[in-house]
């Protein structure tokens, strides 16, 4: 979809890895959570139901799915799947995978001290753990992101 960008914030604070059929697959640059943010293609989305009903249904699989594989790869104790938007409106979907005694538990990864960006080699080889973890999603093959 041509006029799909996103928000800056976002792209600032990210790194693509890949497309799904209604998302793109954003890396939160915070080693100190396995997190990934699921932003459906749609320009000038800001809430749920501003999708239609068959794209509703698809977000819900996407993040389900994806939350399911990273839970799964991370050994996680917890997922949270969240739609906030109240820093950044255009619709987009956290799920964080999360662990007792990791840096913010119980409490939620928001705020919570200040994010520890990848080194360079870590995000090259988490890159190519997770692009495997979502080769494996019952969905259509996931592809890198273009641009």
């Amino acid at each position: 979809m041509p006029d799909f960008q996103p928000d800056a914030r976002l792209a600032a604070d990210s790194h693509a890895l890949a497309e799904l059929p209604l998302c793109q697959v954003r890396l939160m640059n915070d080693a100190r959570f396995p997190w990934l943010v699921l932003l459906p293609r749609r320009p000038g989305v800001s809430e749920v139901f501003d999708l239609e009903e068959g794209e509703q249904q698809q977000l819900w699989q996407e993040a389900t799915a994806v939350g399911r594989a990273l839970k799964d790869s991370f050994d996680g104790d917890k997922l949270n799947i969240a739609t906030l938007g109240n820093m950044v409106a255009q619709l987009h979907v956290h799920v964080i995978v999360r662990h007792r005694g990791d840096a913010a538990w119980p409490g939620p990864v928001w705020g919570h001290g200040q994010p520890e960006a990848y080194r360079p080699e870590a995000l090259k080889d988490l890159h190519e753990r997770l692009l495997a973890q979502l080769d494996t999603l019952p969905l259509a093959a996931p592809h890198p992101p273009k641009g």
